[in-house]
């Protein structure tokens, strides 16, 4: 389906036994051989106190990797605004835009920006979609409550130590005002004062929002006719609501006459259903490790993966992620991805692909790009 554009969702994922500065030279060939592969961008994740993955600063490794690379891509998925100002976020954006104009998406997400024990606000306009499956099959798993993350005392100190003291979040709406004024040039203080960030005024950046639901993020995106960003590798049971929600919420803007969506699937791909499945036997493992609020471990080979001891508990904490990981022979894959597509009208699809052997994570790639070429 050439008319339907892949992207790369990266997490610099650590593999056990490596370091952080291999996992970053991996993301980086990484990159690399996806420009040859023919994917339409590459997307760096923020996360923050994971023994496991090195990807702390999208701007940073954006910029390492920019110069590595000529023609693909590049961006955030997504930017923290939680704990970071509007104009330090069009700064660091517009330094690279200097150099490397043009190839910019500027992603922005929430995550990080609600306290603890904060409820998160019921769509407003989409429907709940039941578990089971979508009108054309696609796995719809029961939803995950993220309250237990929220609550732990890690991600407490996260937000300690990401905040300045006594420093308070903006409003997630009124920064994405204050970014797109930034980059616009139209920027004015309540008296009237204006701003102009240098560089990052006229910076040829795409601005896109990403979202687990049919909420904030979404009308965010929607009413001010952005593009946007679902992830159903992440929140696979609110996937349908979150683009639905968006859709609902779109007004045609300068950006967009449109709605625009992308969403994202974890992936891994071999030359047989067999071999992909032992690639991707560290995956329920790792999953484990974020949902019990630990950090994600350093992804873990196969025989280490299972010598792991899993509770009842254990596996239905990890059961919707699992259950909807495409894995799989490059036709296998495709097929789900197509279907995947369907049920969410996507005009993009996002894959992040975890496994511990970096030449078998860029072949799996490689694989399903082929596949996707001859869609």
């Amino acid at each position: 389906m050439p008319d339907i554009p892949l992207g790369v969702l990266d997490l610099v994922p650590i593999p056990s036994g490596s370091t952080a500065a291999d996992a970053l030279h991996n993301s980086i060939d990484l990159a690399q051989h996806a420009e040859r592969f023919g994917y339409a961008r590459y997307w760096f994740a923020e996360h923050h106190l994971n023994p496991g993955v090195a990807g702390t600063s999208p701007a940073v490794v954006l910029a390492l990797t920019a110069s590595a690379t000529s023609t693909i891509r590049l961006g955030a998925g997504a930017v923290q605004l939680g704990h970071r100002t509007a104009l330090s976020t069009v700064e660091e954006f517009g330094l690279i835009d200097a150099l490397h104009p043009g190839r910019l998406d500027l992603g922005l997400g929430r995550s990080g920006g609600r306290p603890p024990g904060q409820p998160t606000p019921a769509p407003a306009t989409a429907t709940p979609v039941v578990a089971g499956r979508a009108p054309n099959g696609l796995l719809i798993p029961p939803r995950f409550s993220f309250e237990r993350l929220l609550g732990s005392p890690r991600i407490a100190l996260q937000r300690k130590l990401l905040l300045l003291p006594g420093a308070e979040s903006q409003d997630y709406a009124e920064q994405i005002d204050d970014i797109l004024a930034l980059l616009g040039g139209t920027y004015r203080s309540p008296e009237g004062v204006e701003a102009h960030a240098v560089p990052g005024e006229g910076a040829d950046v795409e601005v896109w929002i990403l979202g687990s639901s049919g909420g904030r993020s979404a009308e965010a995106a929607g009413a001010r006719g952005l593009r946007f960003a679902a992830n159903y590798h992440v929140s696979p049971a609110t996937v349908l609501e979150a683009v639905d929600g968006y859709r609902a919420f779109f007004q045609p803007s300068d950006f967009l006459d449109k709605p625009y969506v992308s969403v994202s699937a974890d992936v891994v791909v071999a030359e047989d259903e067999e071999a992909a499945r032992e690639l991707a036997t560290g995956y329920a493992a790792w999953v484990r490790s974020i949902r019990t609020a630990e950090g994600a471990i350093a992804y873990p080979t196969p025989e280490q993966a299972r010598a792991f001891e899993w509770s009842d508990e254990d596996r239905e904490l990890v059961r919707d992620r699992v259950d909807t990981q495409f894995v799989g022979s490059p036709g296998q894959v495709a097929d789900r991805l197509v279907q995947l597509q369907e049920a969410t009208g996507a005009d993009e699809l996002s894959i992040t692909t975890m496994t511990h052997d970096h030449a078998a994570r860029v072949r799996s790639y490689e694989l399903l790009a082929q596949e996707w070429s001859r869609r």
